[in-house]
């Protein structure tokens, strides 16, 4: 579980970050769509000046009507004040709403790129559901800010000056009686916002940690029940629930009180003028029309001050969700911004496979690794060699540093020390997509992508057709369970459409599919029966025959007759060879297989059936 009080110290929730500095960070998103912005502003000022108008209008009618004149003149200029307001405030509607949606869209469009092409790990560091929470929640709260609440913010002050403009024109004396009202209410407003402020930026730091938590648990959920810990979980996800409830009831508590303030300043501001407004009629100081066009004045100061309380209130929430996915923007990138061409230059100018010079494909020289600086090196000076074809096993105990391996042949991981090389070629001078454009990878965990079995099973090479498809399924033992369903290949992949070892078919389905020229398997047979796995075993030998396949084992018995067995610890290569000359030598090795009640037996010649001679006990056998 993730420590709650990170909501106080969380980058996002630094309140000693300038104002300046912060208003920048929401101006990157805004800075896109200034033009349109600009015009939304200006609709907004007109709408304004239009409901400035309004009140000397009035005063004009009532001071008509006083001398006897005629009404069609105020009424009309009144009609055309009315409807041009009307199609300005429509206009300002769509295009403030139109403009909103696209800063929604930009600020996710930005994350998942950079999701998609930001390094491995560091991205894996982060939760998933607290990087879904800056791309869905935080990116609502950017909206308004990002768009309304500028211009609101900006048209609220014009409109409240203009305001007071408008009384001092009408009275003086009047106009000194609102200003005290209005300057209390600002002052107290402004005290209360920094509080206000930081009370919704931990409130939503809360919520993506919360949403970090529950994704974890909703991914584990049968380990969650079948350990009998659903009310434990939920009680530690729910901590932080009431940790940003905590927060957003002190954030409610503070609008509320600022919003009080800001009504109950201007009712009794009112009230002031009313009563001071009729002393000045009585001694005729004033007209009544007068009065009445003051009051209204009055009355219109609600609206700018509204306005300005929300748009605070959405500014400061907008800047703290701005911070929050421009520090998740902030992710490194994989080491090259390539395309994803999959050919990699060999020496003799060609590519794919056989074309570099020799029989090795990828080579690792004094590979040293770490996952962050400071940190236990994770490979201490490797030296690897994979050849262009056949079977290379790497086993090991638990660390011994196996899935860094694959980390770094993929390039999620860059040395620290020493070079790695495809075909000759330094992999600095490829990018990523040229480097993965050779490999085809099967997790242990064999994870599926969201869609239909014939999506998950043309990911890697959409192009491929219905009979590669169907020879590739019978390959895996998957043909009759697939033509069994009643949308056959058009079947949703979900939890309960295939089980876990019909589901890591799938994941190797996909990664033969594809016909590359690696193929990385992390022990693709821990979920199958054991007449599956023969299958299997049998597609991995062809493809090892025309291409070189690397397995990280946790079986042995899926490896011994590899070509060459690679033996680890501790971050280094311990030993390499055959399962006969590692079992001849090696106590490490012995010690494996001897645990994994393996006899030496299954290094003895195929039998009659053509099968290699392992009993069926030697197939199913994993670690334990």
């Amino acid at each position: 579980m993730s420590d709650p009080s990170r909501s106080d110290t969380d980058p996002s929730s630094d309140t000693s970050v300038p104002r300046f500095a912060q208003l920048r960070v929401l101006w990157s998103f805004v800075r896109p769509h200034r033009r349109k912005l600009a015009l939304g502003l200006l609709l907004a000022l007109a709408g304004s000046a239009l409901e400035l108008a309004n009140p000397m209008v009035i005063k004009l009618v009532l001071d008509t009507v006083s001398d006897g004149g005629g009404l069609r003149g105020p009424i009309t200029l009144l009609l055309v004040l009315f409807l041009s307001g009307t199609v300005f405030g429509l206009w300002h509607w769509v295009l403030l709403g139109t403009v909103a949606e696209k800063v929604v869209l930009d600020a996710r469009t930005s994350l998942v790129h950079r999701y998609f092409r930001a390094a491995l790990i560091p991205l894996s560091r982060r939760s998933s559901g607290e990087l879904v929470t800056r791309a869905t929640s935080d990116t609502v709260l950017l909206r308004e800010a990002a768009s309304s609440s500028v211009i609101s913010l900006v048209n609220g002050g014009v409109l409240l000056v203009g305001t007071l403009v408008m009384m001092g024109v009408l009275d003086l004396f009047l106009l000194a009686v609102t200003f005290v009202g209005v300057l209390v209410v600002t002052l107290l407003f402004l005290t209360l916002m920094p509080s206000l402020a930081k009370a919704q930026e931990r409130a939503q730091n809360s919520l993506g940690l919360m949403g970090g938590v529950l994704d974890g648990a909703l991914r584990a959920i049968r380990t969650v029940k079948v350990s009998r810990a659903e009310e434990r979980l939920g009680d530690q996800i729910l901590e932080h629930a009431q940790e940003s409830a905590r927060h957003g009831v002190r954030s409610v508590r503070r609008q509320a009180v600022a919003w009080t303030v800001a009504f109950s300043g201007v009712q009794l501001a009112i009230i002031a003028i009313l009563g001071v407004g009729a002393l000045r009629v009585a001694s005729g100081a004033i007209e009544v029309s007068t009065l009445v066009a003051f009051l209204l004045y009055a009355f219109t100061l609600m609206g700018p001050v509204t306005e300005l309380s929300q748009s605070v209130t959405t500014l400061q929430s907008g800047i703290a969700a701005a911070r929050r996915i421009r520090e998740v923007e902030a992710l490194p990138l994989e080491p090259s911004s390539g395309g994803p061409d999959t050919s990699v230059p060999s020496a003799t100018g060609e590519s794919g496979p056989g074309s570099g010079r020799g029989d090795t494909l990828l080579e690792l020289r004094g590979v040293t690794a770490r996952y962050a600086p400071g940190a236990e090196s994770a490979l201490e000076q490797v030296d690897l060699v994979v050849p262009r074809r056949g079977h290379t096993a790497i086993v090991g105990p638990s660390g011994a540093g196996k899935t860094t391996v694959f980390s770094l042949l993929l390039r999620f991981l860059e040395p620290e020390e020493g070079l790695l090389l495809m075909d000759g070629t330094p992999y600095r001078e490829l990018t990523p997509g040229q480097v993965r454009g050779r490999f085809a990878y099967v997790e242990q965990d064999a994870p599926v992508v969201p869609g239909t079995i014939r999506e998950n099973l043309l990911f890697s090479r959409p192009e491929a057709t219905e009979e590669e498809v169907r020879r590739i399924l019978g390959q895996v033992r998957l043909t009759e369970k697939v033509d069994a369903l009643e949308e056959g290949l058009d079947t949703p992949l979900d939890a309960t459409s295939l089980s876990g070892g019909q589901r890591q078919r799938i994941a190797l389905a996909r990664a033969l599919l594809r016909s590359p020229d690696v193929l990385l398997l992390d022990e693709a047979t821990s979920q199958v029966d054991a007449i599956t796995e023969a299958a299997i075993t049998e597609s991995v030998r062809d493809q090892a025959g025309r291409a070189a396949v690397v397995t990280i084992a946790h079986r042995l018995s899926t490896v011994i007759h590899a070509d060459t067995i690679v033996l680890m610890e501790d971050g280094r290569v311990r030993a390499r060879g055959t399962h006969r000359e590692l079992m001849a030598r090696d106590n490490l090795y012995r010690e494996l297989v001897a645990a994994l009640h393996i006899a030496e037996s299954g290094d003895r010649a195929p039998g009659a059936d053509g099968r290699d001679g392992r009993t069926e006990q030697d197939r199913v056998t994993s670690v334990t």
